[in-house]
């Protein structure tokens, strides 16, 4: 049944912010725009604060792996989307978490099969000249080699000549474990006078590239949303559902923060959601409950 509100109503058109008294101290330099995310008692430090007041919303349009580690870098953080799979939704978790700032995985990979000419096209579509070569062709996969601008001539070579033939291969290439520090990788670039040192795991499967630009583009990051093991921070949202599946795989990928993803939030539903969550986990896990709005 639809309400009446009595009184006068306004637009924001109507409503004007008076500025005040400006002292000298009134400068960029010492704006902070930290800002508490969860509930904190007063004098004690929030758990977790942003380091600019920005969160994306909980929708499929939006908030992927992708602005995770975009709002991460900046400050913010993003709340993965959660009308998918539980288990989807913690790979993407999963993916902001381990993601290292400043290490970068390759949407340019090659096979050692591809020709010149798609290596060139490839180069059109991403604007990225450094490309990996690997056994499967994915980021992730066994390093075979990797293939730079330098290692071709557009304008002598055979345009279906096959990367394998003109590619650095992997026993000539420097690159670092996947425990190297994003420092410990900048100085072996330096040292060794490279643009980019791929990064490996055991089984010599590619973890990620980092590229000298990128170091100093981190350095310039210095709001970077980081916990305690200096890993981005990304929340994730969650239903009145499969909160008892969904919810352990996301703390499980690493999520810092849950939110009840409801437009009404007064509802019996999400009781019984917070209530489980603090049966299971007590005050560790911090959850958001949907949209409430009114006061009761």
């Amino acid at each position: 049944m639809a309400m009446f509100f009595p009184g006068e109503s306004h637009t924001f058109s109507e409503y004007l912010l008076v500025p005040g008294y400006s002292s000298s101290e009134c400068i960029p330099a010492n704006v902070n725009l930290k800002t508490p995310l969860v509930k904190y008692r007063r004098g004690e430090e929030p758990s977790i604060s942003l380091n600019i007041p920005m969160v994306s919303a909980i929708m499929q349009s939006v908030s992927g792996e992708k602005m995770g580690i975009a709002l991460a870098t900046e400050g913010g953080m993003s709340f993965i989307y959660g009308n998918q799979t539980p288990e989807s939704e913690a790979a993407m978790v999963k993916a902001v978490k381990d993601h290292k700032a400043g290490f970068v995985i390759s949407d340019s990979t090659l096979t050692p099969d591809m020709t010149m000419q798609e290596v060139m096209d490839l180069k059109e579509k991403t604007g990225h000249s450094t490309m990996p070569v690997t056994e499967d062709g994915t980021a992730h996969g066994k390093l075979l080699g990797i293939v730079t601008s330098r290692d071709y001539r557009p304008s002598r070579d055979d345009p279906q000549m096959k990367v394998a033939t003109f590619m650095t291969p992997r026993e000539q290439l420097i690159v670092g474990d996947k425990d190297i520090t994003l420092k410990r990788a900048n100085d072996v670039i330096w040292d060794n006078k490279l643009n980019a040192l791929p990064v490996v795991d055991e089984n010599d499967h590619l973890v990620g590239i980092v590229f000298r630009k990128d170091y100093d583009s981190h350095k310039s990051n210095p709001n970077e949303l980081l916990d305690a093991n200096k890993r981005y921070m990304v929340g994730a949202g969650i239903n009145t559902r499969d909160y008892e599946k969904r919810v352990p795989l996301l703390l499980e990928a690493g999520a810092d923060v849950l939110c009840i993803d409801s437009s009404e939030g007064f509802s019996e539903w999400q009781k019984r959601t917070i209530e489980w969550i603090r049966a299971a986990y007590g005050d560790e896990v911090k959850v958001g409950a949907g949209n409430v709005v009114d006061g009761d």
